[in-house]
């Protein structure tokens, strides 16, 4: 289950656009950040996407991805043209595709590599979707189909993609919009499949014309109720539209952090947050494992990532798609790595759980004065050279890596509040990983 989030210029208090997202995924999922540069490729070169072989085309964009480690595809990432996109799982009455094809993060990762603006990128997501479908299971250790919407951001122009097997519908959108695990854009929409309208009238997903609406026609009951994806959407909108002409970085962060359902993670077996926490399933399987919020600056996106789980126990760190670090830390797998900045830090996330509200109140004051100084100062070096923005970033990645350390130690001196069903969870969870406190 995921969130994706977007503030048109004309909103923020910077008059910058801001994307952000939040991918939930199994708690073992580890995500990590990829740069891939720009490149150009020889005629006929083809590329391998998680589960297909497609032609490459001449030239690729430079990227920075947030993705699972296992697929070839991203849950968000943006290029260097500042073009931002997130993705997310929708449910329908018309079964998701269990036949291996291109997955919504293949496309998502495909589009950021080829398109410079939004309406550019719906036009390949959709080429490509046409061509190969979209299917194969979406998930590393369990089966999971879906279909995906697409949240596709420019420093301009937002628009918002939904694709069912091959039909899709898409609606350019402003000042402020969210997606979640729904279909939203009911029964308007500015760019749709061809033959869309026949096949919901033809399938009797609306009595005629008039009745069109791609939510109440498509949506099915079981997995759209239970991913609570329209109270989160809710939920999202109206944070967002509380703050508008102020929304910021810390706005979004303080969002994508938001508990509304659980305010401790351990209470509730049903429900979902923003900030997603895992627990005994089969409702609740899900966790942040990655967080994202892109300041859209023209020719120069300014990203905040967590790198890793659980963004209300973490940290947002500053970083430029076209100034990767010297050294990228090893990359992580489905298995406890404390090399790795999404393992170190479970360290920290898995120890908070066992007594939320103190283990968290415990340092939080220092987080949000860490990661504000962070803010300001990756915002200050807006026209500073590629060299100056590199070493600031690896700077705070350092520092956030230290402070997590420190913040550990004062963590596991507070007592443990366990709760049984929950703490059976996150056991099953730890002993997957290999991972045990």
């Amino acid at each position: 289950m995921c969130d994706t989030l977007i503030a048109a210029a004309e909103v923020t208090k910077n008059k910058t656009a801001i994307f952000a997202k939040n991918s939930d995924r199994p708690p073992n999922e580890a995500q990590y950040l990829a740069w891939f540069p720009a490149q150009t490729h020889s005629p006929g070169v083809k590329v391998q996407c998680t589960y297909l072989e497609i032609p490459q085309v001449r030239e690729t964009h430079a990227v920075l991805l947030s993705k699972p480690f296992w697929m070839w595809g991203a849950e968000m990432g943006v290029n260097e043209h500042g073009l931002a996109i997130g993705n997310e799982a929708i449910f329908s009455k018309v079964p998701a595709n269990k036949t291996p094809a291109l997955l919504g993060m293949d496309l998502l990762r495909l589009a950021l590599e080829r398109a410079v603006a939004p309406a550019e990128a719906i036009s390949i997501i959709v080429d490509l979707l046409e061509e190969y479908g979209q299917g194969g299971n979406c998930f590393q250790k369990s089966e999971f189909y879906y279909h995906n919407s697409f949240l596709i951001a420019g420093p301009d122009d937002t628009w918002v993609l939904e694709t069912v097997d091959k039909h899709w519908a898409a609606r350019e959108i402003s000042p402020i919009y969210t997606i979640s695990n729904l279909l939203s854009l009911e029964d308007r929409w500015d760019r749709s499949s061809e033959g869309l309208e026949d096949f919901i009238l033809d399938k009797r997903f609306a009595k005629s014309e008039e009745d069109i609406n791609l939510s109440k026609g498509f949506s099915d009951f079981i997995f759209t109720k239970f991913s609570d994806g329209r109270r989160r959407c809710e939920r999202s909108r109206e944070l967002l539209a509380s703050n508008a002409g102020n929304i910021s970085v810390q706005s979004m962060a303080a969002i994508l952090r938001n508990h509304q359902v659980h305010p401790d993670p351990v209470t509730g077996l049903a429900g979902a947050d923003i900030c997603m926490h895992a627990s005994l399933g089969p409702i609740r399987v899900s966790q942040t494992t990655g967080s994202m919020i892109v300041s859209l600056e023209e020719g120069n996106p300014l990203v905040f990532t967590t790198g890793t789980a659980a963004p209300c126990t973490g940290i947002f760190k500053p970083c430029w798609v076209d100034a990767p670090p010297r050294e990228q830390p090893p990359f992580p797998q489905g298995h406890y790595d404390p090399k790795t900045t999404f393992w170190a830090h479970e360290r920290l996330h898995r120890e908070v759980l066992l007594n939320y509200t103190d283990r968290l109140a415990s340092y939080q004051l220092d987080r949000d004065q860490l990661e504000e100084e962070f803010i300001q100062g990756a915002l200050a070096l807006s026209k500073a050279s590629t060299e100056e923005r590199r070493s600031f970033s690896e700077k705070c990645f350092r520092q956030a890596a230290e402070a997590e350390e420190s913040w550990l130690e004062g963590v596991r001196l507070l007592p443990e509040k366990k709760s049984f069903l929950h703490s059976a969870a996150w056991r099953g969870f730890n002993r997957e990983a290999g991972y045990f406190l």
